[in-house]
């Protein structure tokens, strides 16, 4: 549902998921990740927070943590969650994002 960007859809169905399996990390995850895509940024932080606080080392949850913040203009925050992530994965694309960060410190 979401490639085909319905995104109605996509949310009904990460709704049932997570209903159906609350423990499940990548739910929230993919449920954040809609919700992301559609600049709704509050909730998907915190289905972000709910999948991280169930796979601590979820570095996609965590990247797109540190994404959302960014959407949120939280900036110190979202520097904090990208470092995060780059030492679980140092590879990540958003890599490419640091420099930016680290000049809204200036």
């Amino acid at each position: 549902r979401r490639e085909v960007r319905d995104f109605v859809g996509a949310l009904k169905a990460f709704d049932a998921l997570v209903e159906y399996c609350p423990g499940y990390a990548e739910g929230y995850n993919q449920r954040a990740f809609i919700r992301f895509m559609q600049q709704d940024y509050a909730p998907a932080l915190k289905d972000l927070d709910r999948a991280i606080d169930r796979a601590p080392d979820h570095f996609a949850a965590i990247a797109g943590k540190a994404l959302t913040l960014m959407g949120l203009e939280r900036h110190g925050e979202a520097k904090t969650a990208l470092e995060k992530a780059l030492s679980y994965n140092p590879w990540l694309p958003e890599r490419g994002l640091m420099p930016m960060l680290e000049a809204q410190d200036i």
